[in-house]
């Protein structure tokens, strides 16, 4: 009966035509139904406990200190992971609504800032996504007293600071304590402005012009706005990508701006502090020169046998004249976590498949020794995947995946290395490869730890470029049309704790038809390996020359 019932449904799609649009609309819409149904009555429990644990730090009985705030933030989640599956859903807007009030709740009871800080960003998505929803006119009241809460003692902006780069110019905010903002980006002429809510600049930054000449930023303005806002622009010279982020201790905001392809900085100092090193005449900032310096000794000639990185420097691992020699490829996802998918895809499945052509590649090489993480469809939890790169004394870590997407219309391949997602494309993958891990909340503040302290970040993000540099010259092969979406950023539970330089691909998205049509046959995925292979050995090979062969007896 029930294959009578799915054939049926498949007839009745297939001759429907115009209406296929609507059908999927409606089961679109009874999913999210079903998951906004299913996350409230978790809501609901939640607050049942929360009623009777009514002092900050309290849990319900039995349960861990701060057990129970965790599973209030995982509940908030689940509400925000529903608008990123359903955006155009109806539902979505009291997803919003309902996890900013959870947070806001949270926060009165607990008293963490965290839990205020996601309550006015699920109520800013609320206004600024859904602007015809029947909840805006309730958001304003709640936001005035969650900006209020601090004792209405405005956050100070210390200190503006550049610091120029290869290929970007990253300009930081640095603060007192952390500031709630909003950014936005428009042309004509083409600028980024930061709204900081609840904040002042100190004297010598207040209604402060600050100039960069010959630079992809021509120069930052600071005002004052009404509500004690602050408001900072940004001026560009170009029209370039860009992201913001935050760090902490002390509470900072990064806007990476990034240069034309080709473009290098020109006749900039690596980093300029605002507060230190600028002077104010008028309404005008103006570097002051530096003090002069004596002429020092040029440096001796590196060794022809080591190459510089992407930064033109030589990291401890080229210094010491290290190699590649035993690399772990990680196939992302298996056993009950299937990954992605879609159409008949499977993501476990396929990136197995390329792991296994990409290791039948590499020991072709003489003195490369592969280590894979897995070898069959078996499951793998996050923590042990990095424990066996670790294990096995490992010099490289890939760990490979294929990309999925509410918007159909996206697709190409990128790869990433550790740092902090700097917007909300590497947020978004980064929550889903993520899903997986084990860790609780506790474990947070050493993993932050781990990824600002990541000494490795140099080597990686070189790694990950080599990956992406040769993906894009040999995909672009089979299919003119394929994207190169870059090298990106991203916190992933994988890479975290690994002690050797380490990056993560995504080779395709399921997600889009073309693509995930070419992913169905073997001449893409071996050209998908072929390309792995050439980035690892492109960057062995950058950082000495391969070591003399001796023939063996």
């Amino acid at each position: 009966m029930r294959s009578f019932g799915s054939a049926l449904v498949a007839l009745l799609v297939a001759g429907a035509g115009a209406s296929d649009a609507s059908l999927a609309s409606r089961a679109a819409a009874q999913n999210a139904e079903t998951v906004y149904t299913d996350v409230l009555g978790r809501e609901r429990i939640l607050r049942r406990e929360l009623d009777v644990a009514p002092q900050r730090g309290t849990q319900a009985p039995g349960e861990p200190p701060g057990m129970l705030l965790d599973r209030v933030r995982t509940t908030v989640g689940a509400y925000e992971a529903l608008v990123r599956e359903f955006p155009k859903s109806g539902y979505s807007d009291n997803a919003l609504w309902q996890g900013a009030l959870l947070s806001a709740d949270a926060f009165w009871q607990f008293g963490e800032a965290l839990d205020r800080t996601t309550a006015l960003h699920l109520f800013g998505l609320l206004k600024s996504q859904y602007p015809s929803s029947s909840l805006i006119p309730r958001v304003a009241g709640h936001v005035s007293r969650l900006t209020a809460a601090d004792g209405g003692a405005p956050a100070m902006l210390r200190a503006i600071r550049r610091e120029a780069l290869p290929d970007a110019l990253r300009i930081t905010l640095e603060f007192e304590r952390e500031a709630i903002f909003d950014e936005e980006r428009v042309d004509g002429p083409p600028r980024v402005f930061l709204d900081l809510r609840n904040t002042q600049a100190v004297e010598a930054l207040k209604d402060a012009t600050i100039a960069f000449p010959d630079d992809v930023v021509r120069q930052a303005r600071i005002a004052r706005q009404q509500d004690s806002r602050t408001r900072v622009v940004f001026d560009l010279q170009s029209a370039g990508r860009h992201s913001v982020y935050s760090l902490y201790n002390p509470y900072r905001i990064v806007i990476d701006f990034e240069r034309a392809a080709g473009a290098r900085e020109v006749g900039v100092p690596r980093e300029v502090g605002v507060v230190s090193g600028f002077s104010r005449t008028g309404t005008t900032a103006t570097k002051e020169p530096p003090p002069a310096q004596p002429d020092a000794p040029a440096p001796p000639a590196p060794p022809s046998s080591a190459a510089t990185n992407r930064r033109g420097g030589f990291s401890l691992s080229r210094q010491l004249g290290l190699g590649i020699s035993r690399i772990v490829i990680d196939p992302g996802h298996g056993g009950y976590d299937p990954g992605a998918q879609v159409r008949g895809l499977n993501e476990a499945e396929l990136v197995l498949d390329i792991g296994l052509r990409l290791e039948q590649l590499l020991t072709r090489e003489r003195g490369v020794a592969v280590v894979l993480t897995r070898r069959t469809n078996a499951y793998v939890s996050l923590e042990q995947r990095t424990a066996i790169a670790n294990r096995s004394a490992a010099d490289l870590f890939l760990s490979i995946h294929a990309n999925a997407s509410a918007n159909v219309s996206v697709r190409g391949f990128e790869t990433y290395f550790l740092n902090f997602a700097p917007n909300p494309e590497a947020e978004a993958i980064a929550a889903r490869e993520n899903s997986g891990s084990s860790k609780t909340m506790g474990s947070l503040p050493d993993i932050v730890k781990a990824i600002a302290l990541n000494n490795k970040i140099d080597e990686s993000r070189d790694f990950a470029s080599m990956l992406q540099q040769s993906m894009h010259a040999q995909l672009r092969r089979v299919d003119r049309t394929a994207r190169n979406l870059g090298v990106k950023q991203a916190p992933f539970m994988v890479l975290v704790g690994a002690t050797m330089p380490s990056a993560l691909v995504e080779v395709s998205f399921l997600t889009h038809r073309q693509d995930a049509t070419l992913l169905r046959t073997t001449n893409y995925r071996q050209q998908i390996a072929e390309a792995l292979a050439g980035g690892i050995l492109k960057y062995q090979q950058s950082l000495k020359a391969a070591a003399p062969k001796v023939a063996v007896q």
